[in-house]
């Protein structure tokens, strides 16, 4: 198999066929529409710390892999947090930045990384050939620009057994929901013990009496008032934290025009006004929650928006899991287990790579921990095997 190493600094020279062909279609946010949505309204590329260095393997057929990498020049938007680590190259007198990231921007959200054409991704020895053919050219891309670095960040399972040794293992706990094939929400709190099935529907409860219904919009069904009202109010939220969100309101009209059977919006509504909402992507077996806003206060709102109307949902529709995004330990009683995720990391500079391979075993026994004790408080009967 003879395969050539290309780079591409802008998502509009990828070809939108060939993109498509590499086996990711199940995970929104690899997809070309959605990462050209981000680049054509102004959130990734030149002046925003996501720079576009798509690395590519082609063969006699066309593109055969590709990785959606990225120069950053800080680490802001990833969620695995290596500031620390930038910290220390700069007392040393090293330069961190930029580094080279493989992800999807601003998503905390497991999926593909190293993306492998279909006909190849069928055949189990041809697809790890390509995707350890691929982490290589990363890694050499790397230290031919004089990067400090590589992060592989949320990669799936196969992404991962593809690596070899020169990459540092680093693991982080989200909450995650699984679907027992429950046949309502009902159903699914049939699992809970009495106490925690009395807490749940008692928050669902407070939000019914403050007459709150709830209506579910695709990107294709909303309507452009709508979509901009989710962005406002998400808008709020991050706000209310000191930050502006990572996306416009241009980018969510972009994503609901170009992708809009991916992007769900539950509103909560009290009469004909809407009040508060969650935004959802739907993969192919999994749902994932982004972004939420509220234009008032009301008991359990955010809970009721963000977790059961998405479990509710992935119920109807039957999806396997349902990732609500980082943090939040008050998940855990509303049926969200501890979950690892993942990244993996090549350093240039030997001294660093061993002082980092150190802290990260230390760090790996920490959230073991973690997770383990949490796991002690999911609200699942006893007689149950945890999700």
């Amino acid at each position: 198999m003879t395969l050539t190493v290309h780079t591409i600094e802008r998502l509009a020279e990828l070809d939108a066929r060939e993109w498509a062909a590499l086996d990711h279609a199940s995970y929104p946010f690899t997809r070309l529409e959605f990462l050209s949505a981000l680049e054509r309204t102004g959130c990734i590329g030149e002046g925003t710390g996501w720079r576009p260095l798509i690395v590519t393997l082609r063969d006699q057929q066309g593109l055969a892999a590709a990785a959606p990498a990225w120069l950053k020049d800080d680490s802001y938007g990833e969620f695995v947090f290596d500031f620390a680590w930038a910290q220390a190259y700069a007392r040393h007198g090293l330069r961190y930045y930029p580094k080279l990231v493989v992800a999807a921007p601003f998503t905390p959200a497991t999926g593909p990384r190293l993306l492998v054409r279909g006909d190849l991704a069928r055949d189990t020895t041809d697809r790890l050939v390509v995707q350890r053919a691929l982490q290589a050219a990363l890694i050499d891309t790397a230290a031919t620009r004089g990067l400090s670095s590589v992060h592989l960040l949320f990669p799936e399972t196969d992404d991962r057994a593809a690596l070899d040794a020169r990459w540092l293992a680093r693991r982080d706990c989200q909450f995650h929901w699984r679907n027992r094939g429950y046949a309502s929400f009902e159903d699914f709190l049939g699992s809970f013990t009495a106490e925690k099935r009395k807490k749940a529907k008692r928050e669902r409860r407070r939000v019914a009496e403050a007459g709150i219904h709830f209506e579910s919009r695709l990107g294709s069904e909303a309507t452009q008032n709508e979509i901009l009202m989710a962005w406002q109010l998400h808008r709020t939220t991050f706000l209310r934290r000191g930050n502006e969100p990572y996306l416009g309101a241009e980018t969510f009209l972009e994503i609901a025009r170009t992708m809009g059977e991916s992007l769900l919006f539950k509103f909560a509504m009290q009469g004909e006004d809407i009040v508060a909402v969650a935004v959802f992507f739907i993969g192919g077996d999994a749902l994932y929650g982004r972004y939420w806003g509220a234009a008032e206060e009301h008991h359990s709102l955010h809970f009721e928006t963000c977790y059961h109307q998405g479990i509710e949902f992935c119920i109807e529709r039957g999806l396997a899991r349902f990732e609500p995004g980082t943090q939040g330990e008050h998940k855990v009683s509303r049926g969200f287990v501890p979950t690892y995720t993942h990244s993996a990391h090549w350093i240039a500079e030997p001294r660093f790579r061993a002082a980092i391979a150190d802290y990260l075993e230390r760090e790996i026994d920490a959230v073991e921990r973690y997770a383990a004790g949490i796991g002690e408080h999911v609200p699942y009967r006893a007689d149950l095997d945890t999700p």
